[in-house]
């Protein structure tokens, strides 16, 4: 097995595979607009996804988050589990979903060999909620994080992206969920994505910091035993669960990057705030073998940039966070 390294010395370990750009929701910092669905032609199928990652794992790859879109809306997805999680050198498989349809397959992707999920939810209030994602949904969302606790999709990750003047006077009530409830939250920073609305503001986690450590006491470093991304853990005082930062905007962690994405339609992506793609769908669909398809994988790879500059102003994706892969 060789390593899988880019141009700054970065070892790339993990795939995030976007498996449709459908969802259900209609969230204001994901799809604003009207976006016109990917055929079931267009996408990857399950045994090609399955191909890439048996190659993928020749490089040195190891861990997999699937995602969307909502992948729990694309037909029998626990069938993908199961085969993905069969493949030899996978030892981490992870899906991110917005828990709407979570109390329906927590069971079902348990058995099928998913390992745990992290779930998207950017407000406690069902007005609110109603409000960001166009749905009356709260219920079955909190619905979902309790039936994938219970059936050990642990530890489930709550994803809260912050944004000022939105959802950003519950921060505090988000922490205290870890306190009272064991949750595990991790604040994201907004990034305007393609035609989403970029006059949302971004709230720098070090405020939010401040904010909880005033109200609920001092944030203590807590090393993760689980995860694959870039997100900083600190403990309340007393609580089972965690409290998560991502900076992408304002403490770029691109230094530490160690993620390839392949999009629903079959792109390389090697970096979610570069239009940079390689189709490797083409390859796929002839039949390509798997030397020929790490090959690909190391090209996409060795276009890795350095770092985004979100943070200096400069154009932000095209595509929508639906269409990449979130």
């Amino acid at each position: 097995m060789t390593t899988l390294a880019d141009s700054w010395q970065r070892q790339i370990n993990y795939l995030r595979i976007s498996v449709t750009d459908h969802c259900n929701l209609k969230c204001v910092y994901c799809s604003a607009g009207e976006l016109k669905p990917l055929s079931h032609d267009d996408i990857l199928t399950y045994e090609e996804i399955t191909r890439l990652i048996e190659a993928a794992t020749g490089l040195g790859i190891s861990k997999v988050r699937l995602t969307g879109g909502e992948p729990l809306l694309r037909p029998n997805v626990s069938r993908l589990v199961r085969m993905v999680a069969q493949v030899p050198g996978i030892d981490d498989l992870s899906l991110t979903t917005n828990g709407t349809q979570l109390d329906r397959f927590a069971a079902e992707l348990k058995v099928a060999g998913l390992d745990r999920v992290n779930v998207s939810l950017d407000t406690l209030r069902p007005d609110r909620f109603k409000k960001i994602t166009g749905v009356i949904k709260l219920e079955t969302v909190l619905a979902g994080i309790e039936a994938a606790r219970r059936v050990g999709l642990t530890p489930v990750k709550i994803n809260m992206v912050v944004m000022r003047g939105v959802n950003d006077d519950e921060v505090v009530d988000f922490a205290r969920k870890t306190v009272h409830q064991g949750w595990n939250v991790r604040f994201i920073e907004f990034m305007p994505f393609g035609d989403a609305n970029a006059s949302y503001g971004t709230v720098p986690s070090a405020e939010i910091a401040e904010r909880i450590t005033a109200a609920l006491g001092p944030l203590l470093p807590h090393a993760s035993k689980t995860g694959n991304g870039p997100a900083r853990y600190y403990r309340l005082c007393g609580a089972a669960g965690t409290v998560g930062f991502i900076s992408a905007i304002t403490e770029h962690f691109c230094a530490s990057c160690n993620r390839l994405r392949v999009t629903a339609d079959g792109h390389l992506r090697p970096c979610l705030l570069d239009d940079d793609e390689v189709d490797i769908k083409a390859a796929l669909r002839r039949g390509a073998g798997a030397d020929e398809l790490r090959g690909i994988m190391q090209q996409a790879v060795a276009g890795k940039r350095e770092r985004h500059h979100l943070s200096e102003g400069l154009a932000a994706p095209a595509r929508s966070m639906r269409q990449i892969g979130g």
